[in-house]
């Protein structure tokens, strides 16, 4: 960047229509960049603002010797119709491909007879008989805790997820009152809803929980489905979408944190950076709850101290090389064991020899600040519980990644707290996974939330709608 005032999209290589519109956006996460992205495909002159030296937010990648290592597991769903958007809107698609069905084995460790595995799989039959076969057979379940749980679903997608009474509950609450067992919680619902979630049912909106299983489970029988990345996450949300950005004329400046927002006196925006100060029509700030309340100017929102009773919850993830092959599934889900999720990074990473294992432990209040040497010693052992290949395989290297604030906190009442995208102040909009974009914090609700600020600042700016743009209300 350089010293000096200059409007946002005065570049000579930045393109415009001649309307003389610009937006600043700020912030280089998915909610950012989707934001970004609309707004350029819409003629806006944009720059895009990032005060880390990448793209990407919080699902980035980074180098560890020959290794490339995502900070952390991150799935989609085939219902997550925006983020799916966002991987075709930057040629990533193909990068992060769906199963053909829903398939997810699950190991449990608790039972006396030792090691069992499980799987949570769909037939080709419509909602909710898509998950009957495989509910019916599940062996980590009663056969009165099957019956019960099928009782419980139907009762879950009847529901009104327009009901705001629904943000005021617990889950884990409604979930005990629908006859659902420890057991039961355990080995289904925690064991989809704290990896979606990132709290354990007693911890989470009874809102946000019935949305996530009315859309992922009982809405369309593949909705379930799950995708990942085959690539470093950096690969998508970094390069892709930087060059997407590229493309479509977005200026785009990493290692640069926005320092002020203000108004100026003719209508327009000042955005301060060092060493420079961006003028713009439009600001869409996309950037986490605390950093959105520390720069949003008085008056933007009517209790802006709202934001800061948004809490966050954090996500730990242990990563294990081993020597060979340990496992031979792309992913697991135990039971009975600190381990929650394990995912195979070996092709991603670029590893040549061995095996790669990342262990994506979600709602990890108690461990985030654990020492590596207390996490080995825990989940060496565990690994080799549920991997007889294991045993004998020497570990070649051991860390761990911690986001202590990875997401938002979940809980009853966060509802009434998550802003919409408009602000009170004309042409100031927020983005962010923590707005009110009906869904928990994830990549999805990231997307969403640059959709629906993009679109707030177009109408502002008085711009029409891409045609192409994803249209967040028919898919939600």
């Amino acid at each position: 960047m350089t010293d000096g005032t200059r409007p946002a999209g005065s570049l000579a290589d930045i393109p415009g229509d001649g309307s003389g519109k610009d937006a600043v956006v700020v912030g280089g996460g998915l909610a950012g960049i989707t934001a970004a992205l609309a707004l350029a495909d819409a003629g806006v002159r944009v720059t895009l603002v990032e005060g880390r030296p990448r793209l990407g937010g919080l699902a980035f990648s980074f180098q560890r010797g020959d290794l490339t290592v995502d900070n952390g597991q991150h799935v989609y769903l085939r219902c997550c119709t925006a983020y799916r958007w966002f991987l075709d809107r930057i040629d990533g698609t193909a990068l992060a491909p769906l199963q053909d069905r829903l398939d997810v084995p699950v190991v449990d460790l608790a039972r006396p007879e030792g090691r069992r595995l499980g799987r949570l799989r769909r037939d080709a039959l419509p909602v909710p008989l898509h998950l009957g076969r495989s509910l019916a057979t599940y062996p980590h379940l009663s056969l009165a805790d099957r019956a019960k749980v099928g009782r419980a679903a139907l009762a879950l997608k009847g529901l009104d997820l327009a009901d705001p009474a629904l943000d005021t509950q617990d889950f884990g609450s409604w979930l005990a009152a629908h006859g659902q067992s420890a057991r039961a919680v355990e080995a289904l619902w925690d064991l989809v809803g704290v990896a979606t979630l990132n709290a354990v049912a007693g911890d989470a909106s009874l809102g946000l929980a019935a949305m996530v299983f009315k859309t992922g489970l009982l809405s369309d029988p593949g909705a379930a489905d799950i995708g990942w990345a085959h690539v470093p996450l950096g690969e998508l949300h970094d390069r892709l979408a930087r060059k997407a950005l590229d493309s479509a004329g977005v200026r785009t400046e990493v290692r640069a944190r926005v320092t002020s927002i203000s108004p100026d006196e003719n209508g327009r925006w000042s955005v301060q950076v060092p060493g420079e100060t961006l003028r713009a029509d439009a600001v869409v700030l996309a950037v986490a709850q605390r950093e959105a309340h520390d720069l949003l100017p008085e008056g933007a929102l009517d209790a802006p101290e709202r934001l800061l009773e948004i809490g966050t919850a954090p996500i730990l993830n242990v990563h294990v090389v081993y020597d060979r092959k340990v496992l031979a599934s792309p992913f697991f889900a135990a039971l009975g064991t600190p381990v929650q999720w394990v995912f195979d990074r070996t092709d991603a990473s670029g590893l040549r020899e061995g095996q790669y294992l990342a262990l994506s432990q979600s709602a990890a209040q108690d461990e985030i600040d654990e020492p590596v040497a207390a996490l080995r010693e825990r989940y060496l052992p565990e690994l080799e519980r549920l991997l007889p290949g294991a045993r004998g395989a020497r570990v070649k290297d051991f860390f761990v990644t911690r986001e202590r604030t990875a997401t938002f906190a979940p809980t009853p009442g966060v509802g009434r707290l998550r802003p919409g995208a408009r602000t009170k102040a004309p042409g100031l909009c927020l983005a962010g996974a923590w707005t009110a974009t009906g869904w928990p914090a994830t990549m999805e609700s990231a997307v969403r939330s640059g959709v629906s600020a993009a679109e707030a600042a177009l109408s502002a700016l008085g711009r029409p709608r891409p045609r192409h743009l994803f249209d967040v209300e028919e898919a939600a």
